[in-house]
C-alpha cells in the first residue's frame, strides 16, 4: 500500500526538516512545493518572475498553479509507491484537489505540526538559506556562513524579515486553519508537538505515521 503523507504546520514549524528525513526513512519522495517554485524563480521564467513577487510579500500561490505543479509531480514513476508532501495543500480547495489526484492510490495520512506562534517567529527570523541552491539552513548548520550541501552562501531569506514574518503567520492564520479544520475530522489525521528537538519531534512523527496506519 502506497505511503501517502502530507504534514501541515505554519511557517517555521519545521516541516522541510521533518518531510525530508522521514521521506528518507520511508524510501518515498520528499515532495516541496516551495523547492518546485524555487526553482521556477532561480530559473528565470515568466512563472518564476511572479512567483518571487508572491513569495516576497508572503502571500501564496494560487490554488490552480499549486494543483498543477502537484499534479505533475505525482504523475513521476518515483511517487507511484508513495510521497510526503510538504507545503501543499494550503487551502481546502488545494485538498480536496489532493483527494481526487491520490484517489485509487491508498489512503492520505495527515500530521499536523503544533508551535507556538511565538516560537515560530523566533525560528523564521533567525532561518538562513543557501543563496546558490535556495534551500533552507539544515538545524546542524547553526554557526556556519556556508551551506553544507552545496557550499554557497547562507543569507536570510527575503521572506523571512520581520515584516513578513507577521504578514506570513497572518496570511496561515487566515487562509490555513480552516484546511486544519478540514482535517481533524478525519481518521488518519494526527498532531505532533514541534517545539522540542527536531529529533524529538521526529521520533513523534513517525510513531504518528505508524500509529496511523494500524
Amino acid at each position: 500500500m502506497a505511503l501517502n503523507i502530507v504534514l501541515l504546520g505554519p511557517p517555521g514549524a519545521g516541516k522541510g526538516t521533518q518531510a525530508e528525513r522521514l521521506a528518507a526513512r520511508l524510501n518515498v519522495p520528499r515532495i516541496s512545493t516551495g523547492d518546485l517554485l524555487r526553482e521556477a524563480v532561480a530559473l528565470g521564467t515568466p512563472l518564476g518572475s511572479l512567483v518571487r513577487a508572491v513569495m516576497a510579500r508572503g502571500g501564496l500561490v494560487s490554488d490552480d498553479l499549486m494543483i498543477e505543479v502537484v499534479r505533475e509531480r505525482l504523475e513521476r514513476p518515483d511517487a507511484a509507491a508513495g510521497f510526503v508532501l510538504d507545503g501543499f495543500p494550503r487551502t481546502v480547495t488545494q485538498a480536496k484537489a489532493l483527494e481526487a489526484l491520490v484517489a485509487g492510490r491508498g489512503p492520505l495520512t495527515v500530521i499536523e505540526i503544533r508551535v507556538p506562534e511565538q516560537e515560530l517567529a523566533r525560528r523564521l527570523g533567525a532561518r538562513l538559506v543557501c543563496g546558490a541552491c535556495g534551500v533552507n539552513a539544515a538545524p546542524e548548520a547553526a554557526g556556519e556562513a556556508r551551506c553544507l550541501r552545496c557550499g554557497g552562501e547562507l543569507v536570510q531569506r527575503a521572506d523571512d524579515n520581520a515584516e513578513v514574518v507577521r504578514e506570513r503567520l497572518q496570511v496561515f492564520a487566515r487562509d490555513t486553519q480552516p484546511l486544519v479544520e478540514y482535517y481533524r475530522s478525519r481518521s488518519r489525521h494526527r498532531e505532533v508537538n514541534g517545539a522540542g528537538t527536531p529529533d524529538d519531534v521526529f521520533a513523534d512523527l513517525a510513531e504518528a505515521v505508524a500509529e496511523a496506519g494500524r
